[in-house]
Order: C-alpha cells, then sequence, then structure tokens
C-alpha cells in the first residue's frame, strides 16, 4: 500500500490525507515512501493510452482501492487518445492535448478528481471541499472542468491578470456554478504564493475546508506517469529521450517517479524559456529564486517552481545523479516563433508555444540520444492563436469546445495579490452556513 511522506519530514500519512490536504503540516510536499515497480508493460496488444494507463492505476493503487476499481478509475476518467506521432525522423511528438480542455493538464486534473470522489473526504463533518487551485494558464482550466458540478465539491482558481491567453481564461470563468475563477493583479508566482499562504494558515484550511489541485498535490501529478510509461511501450523495446516544457517541474517529476519505479528511459531535457531557475540550479547547484518575466510560453513563466522541492527530494542521497539524468535548457521568445515556423514550413506540424520550446530543445541536443526522442506537447496549437499563427502564415482550426467557451458568459472576480483580499472575498461568495 503507498504510504507518503513530507518533503520536509519523515512521518508517513495515508492516500486520503494526501488528496485532501495537498500541502503537508510542514510546508513540505508529499512523495511515496516507495513506489511499486512500473518496469515491463500491459498484457495487451491494444495500444491505447487507456489500457497503459489502467495497468499503470492497478500497479500504484490496487491496495488502496482494490484492482477493479483502480483499473476501472483510469478507464472512466482517462477517455482521451494520446497519440505519439512521428513528426520527422526520430522525432516523436506525444500529443497530451485530447483532453476536455485540450492540455495535458486534462490527464491529472480527471483522474485525480474521480480519484477524490472514491476516496471521499476525511473531514468528519463532510462539509463541501474547496479546491483552491493557482494557474499559469492550462491548470485552471483542466481542474474546473474536472471539478465542476461534482457534489460537496467547489473550485476557486487563481489566475494572474496578464500573460495567459484569452482561451485559457474563458475555460476557467464560463463554467460558474461551483467554480470561482479570481484574476489577481500580478504574475503566476503571486497566484501560487496566495495558495500556499492560505494553505499555511490552519484558521483558513478548516473555515473553508481547503485543498489543492495544483501539482503541489501528489494526486494530480501521480497520474501523469502515465503517459510516459505509454509512449516508452509504443516505442518499446528502445528506450527514448524526453523532452519536456518545464515551468513549475510537476511534469518532469511526473517522469523521474516513472524512471525510478522501473520505467526505462535516456533521459530528461528539462526544456525551459527566459524562467530558468531549474537551469541555473543544474548549472550551479545554488537555488536563486527570481521574478518571473513573461513570454510567449506564458504557461512556464515561473521563477519559483514548487517540484523543485520534490526533484531535490528525489535526488537527495546523491545529488550528482541529477546532472547525469536531466540537462536543462532555455531558449528565448525568437528561437521559439522560429521553430514553430520551421516545423511548419519542413514537415506540416503545428506546434504550440510550449511544445516548441521542448522541440527546440532537442533538436540542439539530439546528439545526446542513441533512440528516439519524444517530445511532450503539453497545449493545442489553437490555445495560443497570437503566436501561432503568425508564425505559421494561416489560421489553426480551433477544436469544438475552444469555440464554444469563445461564446459564453465570462464570470470572474478581480483582487490584488493579497492574503486579506482573498479572505474577504471567499467570505462573501463561498463560505458555507
Amino acid at each position: 500500500m503507498l504510504r507518503f511522506v513530507s518533503t520536509r519530514g519523515s512521518t508517513p500519512v495515508p492516500l486520503d490525507e494526501v488528496l485532501f490536504r495537498g500541502l503537508a503540516p510542514d510546508g513540505g510536499l508529499y512523495m511515496p515512501t516507495s513506489i511499486p515497480s512500473l518496469a515491463g508493460n500491459p498484457d495487451s496488444e491494444d495500444q491505447d493510452f487507456r489500457v497503459t494507463a489502467a495497468w499503470a492505476s492497478s500497479r500504484l493503487f490496487s491496495a488502496q482501492l482494490g484492482e477493479t476499481e483502480a483499473i476501472r478509475l483510469a478507464l472512466e476518467t482517462l477517455s482521451f487518445p494520446v497519440p505519439l506521432v512521428e513528426v520527422s525522423p526520430g522525432f516523436h511528438v506525444l500529443e497530451l492535448f485530447h483532453g476536455p480542455t485540450h492540455a495535458f493538464k486534462d490527464v491529472g486534473g480527471q483522474f485525480m478528481a474521480g480519484l477524490m470522489q472514491y476516496v471521499g473526504s476525511p473531514n468528519s463533518d463532510k462539509r463541501t471541499t474547496t479546491i483552491l487551485v493557482a494557474t499559469s494558464g492550462d491548470t485552471g482550466g483542466a481542474v474546473a472542468r474536472a471539478f465542476h458540478d461534482r457534489p460537496k465539491t467547489r473550485v476557486v482558481v487563481l489566475f494572474p491578470d496578464e500573460g495567459i491567453s484569452l482561451q485559457q481564461r474563458r475555460q476557467m470563468s464560463t463554467l460558474g456554478d461551483n467554480i470561482l475563477a479570481i484574476s489577481v493583479a500580478g504574475t503566476f508566482d503571486h497566484c501560487q504564493e496566495l495558495v500556499k499562504e492560505a494553505f499555511a494558515s490552519d484558521i483558513l484550511r478548516d473555515r473553508y475546508c481547503l485543498t489543492s489541485a495544483n501539482s503541489i498535490n501528489l494526486g494530480r501529478l501521480l497520474p501523469q506517469m502515465f503517459y510516459y510509461l505509454h509512449a516508452t511501450r509504443l516505442l518499446s523495446p528502445t528506450p527514448a529521450l524526453f523532452a519536456v516544457p518545464s515551468g513549475n517541474l510537476g511534469n518532469l517529476c511526473a517522469g523521474l517517479l516513472a524512471h525510478i519505479a522501473g520505467m526505462p528511459a535516456l533521459g530528461f531535457l528539462s526544456a525551459m524559456n527566459a524562467n530558468d531557475v531549474f537551469g541555473r540550479f543544474l548549472a550551479t547547484g545554488n537555488l536563486s529564486e527570481q521574478p518571473s518575466v513573461p513570454t510567449v510560453s506564458s504557461a512556464m513563466d515561473v521563477g519559483k517552481p514548487s517540484n523543485l522541492e520534490r526533484i531535490r527530494w528525489l535526488f537527495r542521497k546523491n545529488p550528482d545523479q541529477m546532472n547525469h539524468i536531466i540537462r536543462g535548457i532555455s531558449i528565448d521568445d525568437s528561437e521559439t516563433r522560429r521553430c514553430i515556423t520551421e516545423v511548419y514550413e519542413e514537415t506540416g506540424y503545428v506546434l504550440d508555444p510550449h511544445s516548441a520550446v521542448a522541440y527546440r530543445v532537442a533538436q540542439q541536443h539530439h546528439n545526446l540520444a542513441v533512440g528516439p526522442t519524444v517530445v511532450l506537447a503539453t497545449a493545442h496549437p489553437a490555445k495560443f492563436p497570437g503566436v501561432v499563427e503568425t508564425a505559421i502564415g494561416s489560421k489553426v482550426e480551433p477544436p469544438q469546445e475552444l469555440l464554444s467557451v469563445m461564446k459564453r458568459k465570462e464570470l470572474f472576480s478581480e483582487i490584488k495579490p493579497t492574503l486579506q483580499e482573498l479572505e474577504a472575498l471567499l467570505d462573501e461568495t463561498i463560505l458555507d452556513d
């Protein structure tokens, strides 16, 4: 049975506490004390993503849920494809944008929502749980959609007033019902800091029955291992080099967890924009957080990546090993735009800005690989029409879901980045009688 500890402590806690508490009481992030082996492949010729996800879910959660329920959970919540497309020889793109909100966050969000509903809140009075989440773009829409209209649950999404696309904002602000969208005057780092401040207050945690669905919540991060395993299975027996768009580092952390659990990999390229805190940490060993700066790959505009604490914890016994497995590289906006243009002209394939960062990094470092390279495509290019359509010189056909959100009425509140303003708004809008 999976047990979990804080990155800053050693007392094991059960799954329900990890899911519904989100952040550990000592301010650390929960991690599994050990992970069941994820080496090998499902005993099936069906290469559907759900087959891999169900196999991995049963390995991870059978002890808590029972094997039948662990398999059912994956099959029901992850009912969308994850294609692996070979764009050019040796370069594969793992398309993680075919879920309900067309971003990779749908994998973790949908699975986590189902898992939380099955496990049930540990609070004795069974009050409505408030999921407080900060977003740099895609998390908010994915979590809002995953928990929309679920009983005894409300979602409060904090997003920066600038730096996200109109499509991303509307995926959060047009649902209504149990979804409260809040625009924060500041950056994603301000939003994330507000979430951490709220969780640091026992009074606020109890008053609103708070939990999180950011990647600080391990319940959202663990299922992200599934698509790494899926790509590895499709390319088996040859291990791959993974190029990962990196912001808050949850995506990279999930890949590292899968690798530690037995998934073969040549290594990981942590692809960053100008917000390269992690890259500088890998190069120097010194952590120097910085204010985030706006880029065209806005979901990666993170100056204080939360999951760096998890990655350091994974390599706590052998820190030097980190640089043997991970290489951090950053590229600027002009190179990102150039990559979108060149890949489209050469292959006809359309990358979103975040995937383009990873693709360009993979191109620049392909000599590191003695096998295939897998670029994680984290969002549909139609979510960033201004950048993408300018780069390719033509329109990108949006999925129907993106068309529909552009027609719905928006409703969101606005606050300054202070806990006092957030608390006042929550008291006014969601506090239980």
